[in-house]
């Protein structure tokens, strides 16, 4: 099978483009500078060269490709972004011979479209009410995409990503006042996903993407942590007195004090995937020593 990942040198993309290669699939990443190119062939991912801004890069490609992986990061031009990259591929997935099976486009939005919620469960299926404002343009997007009568369109929610260099829990490993800091208030819950089963779920979804078209996974782990005791252990392994809570200021803030209490079952029920990495809390100090070796501390 022939993936094309946009975003491919990115914390979400990178993991998933060299998962699709150890599952023995031909790769291709898009790049946006030679020397993120040359790290895509050390993995042995094919480099294309260009932004994700500027299909007119990487466009030609498509023809050949089974399944587009879109995993590009954030940015204030985002929701433009993402259209465009999509009616690009459309338009280029609508030029292919008749008869010509459809590409699958695997679009990554994220649990953020569930909005604040700190009593009821979520599960995939759970309509979309009240989604954070820094992502309420997404669900319009993510329908856009599934019910698409040109290529294959299959959404991907992810929760809070942790590992590797830390993402987003690069605020709070970094402490810039000498305590961990996070947004909102105690008590918050988060549904979080390691960045390897993340990419592993990317492998089954691309696979099985002729079986899955049309549907919609939020992908994070079987149970919530708890954001108080995340804090707490970040500040032991800092060697800070304590932590605290600061109230959000931005659109971008108030969505990570977010508190989401999702059980997902289509992803197992559909594709047989399971999440295998520690929990963010009960691995903590790997995934501290790990952000710390990314940063050159």
């Amino acid at each position: 099978m022939r993936v094309f990942v946009i975003g491919a040198t990115g914390f979400v993309g990178l993991p998933a483009a060299q998962a699709l290669v150890r599952a023995g699939h031909i790769v291709y990443g898009l790049a946006r500078t030679p020397e993120k190119a040359k790290l895509l062939e050390k993995e042995e991912i094919h480099p294309v060269l260009g932004d994700a801004s500027d299909p007119s890069a990487w466009i030609s490609i498509i023809a050949n490709i089974d399944v587009v992986i879109e995993a590009i990061g954030g940015g204030p031009d985002f929701p433009q972004l993402q259209q465009n990259v999509f009616k690009a591929v459309t338009d280029a997935a609508g030029n292919r011979p008749v008869g010509s099976a459809k590409i699958s486009y695997i679009y990554t939005s994220g649990a953020w479209v569930h909005g604040d919620d700190r009593q009821n469960i979520i599960t995939d299926n759970t309509p979309i009410t009240s989604p954070v404002s820094l992502v309420a343009w997404r669900p319009a997007v993510e329908q856009a995409i599934v019910n698409s009568k040109v290529v294959n369109g299959i959404v991907v929610r992810p929760g809070i990503v942790y590992g590797r260099s830390g993402s987003l829990l690069a605020i709070l490993f970094s402490a810039p006042t000498g305590k961990p800091q996070w947004y909102g208030t105690p008590g918050g819950r988060w549904s979080a996903i390691h960045t390897d089963d993340l990419a592993n779920f990317y492998v089954l979804a691309a696979e099985k993407a002729g079986a899955i078209g049309g549907q919609i996974f939020d992908v994070v782990n079987d149970t919530t942590e708890s954001v108080d005791e995340i804090l707490a252990k970040a500040a032991k392994l800092i060697g800070a007195s304590g932590y605290e809570y600061v109230a959000p200021t931005n659109p971008f803030e108030e969505a990570l004090s977010t508190t989401q209490i999702i059980r997902p079952y289509l992803a197992r029920a559909l594709l047989g995937w399971t999440p295998r990495r520690i929990g963010l809390l009960d691995g903590l100090e790997i995934y501290y020593a790990s952000f710390k070796a990314h940063a050159g501390k």
